[in-house]
């Protein structure tokens, strides 16, 4: 006669539940904490074009803090028993750090660039379509900074790796760059619908959602780009 198995502590759906949340709440404070110094900045500069370059200054944290917390969420533990989130948040911007800043300055840099072409736009002389032209080359952009996000979080390739890397699975799996553009355009839609400081009270559940999106890059990487 079978015996019923009994469900250890930790193990139960409610336990899992109550795990994932406090590791979302935990890793949007420390995110919050490790990017402040710029956020703060941020929100003090005015709305004026000529800030952009100080702006792009302000958001350099946020790239570190960003791989910081996709890193600790990907190794989040389901069971509410053995929970870490701040050691392994602190894991993350220790090993990513660096590495994300490299690919994350040079993507501001160039999205600075464009930002202060459109809205300069009238003096520039050019057709409209130009315009369009340049908007569609941002968005482009942020999707691969995306996926160069999620890639530089997790693995340990060279830069200019990671940046093609990038760049073949923005075109290779559709659906997940189609997934990072609407959560672009979900974030882009608080900002200009409520507050500015939505997107980043939500970046936690909005990084999960990423990763989600990007199970078949990490899978695809995990399988033919690594040993």
């Amino acid at each position: 006669m079978a015996t019923p198995t009994s469900t250890s502590f930790g193990d139960g759906p409610l336990s899992r539940a109550a795990a994932l949340v406090h590791t979302l709440v935990t890793v949007e404070a420390l995110l919050l904490a490790a990017a402040s110094p710029g956020l703060a900045a941020l929100f003090l500069l005015g709305p004026e074009p000529s800030n952009l370059p100080l702006a792009a200054v302000c958001l350099l944290p946020l790239g570190p803090a960003l791989s910081a917390a996709l890193y600790a969420l990907h190794h989040r533990s389901r069971d509410l028993a053995d929970l870490h989130p701040a050691r392994t948040y602190a894991r993350g911007w220790r090993l990513n750090a660096l590495a994300a800043l490299r690919l994350w300055t040079p993507l501001l840099a160039w999205l600075t660039v464009i930002a202060f072409t459109l809205t300069h736009f009238s003096a520039t002389g050019l057709p409209g379509w130009w315009a369009l032209l340049l908007a569609g080359i941002g968005f482009a952009s942020l999707l691969w900074g995306a996926h160069a996000l999620v890639l530089t979080s997790l693995f340990a390739f060279r830069t200019r790796d990671t940046a093609r890397l990038a760049a073949y699975f923005l075109f290779r799996h559709g659906r997940a760059s189609l997934a990072a553009a609407s959560l672009l355009v979900l974030a882009a839609g608080a900002t200009a619908l409520l507050t500015e400081a939505l997107p980043a009270l939500l970046a936690a559940p909005l990084l999960l959602s990423l990763l989600h999106s990007s199970r078949p890059v990490i899978a695809e990487t995990q399988e033919d780009f690594t040993a």
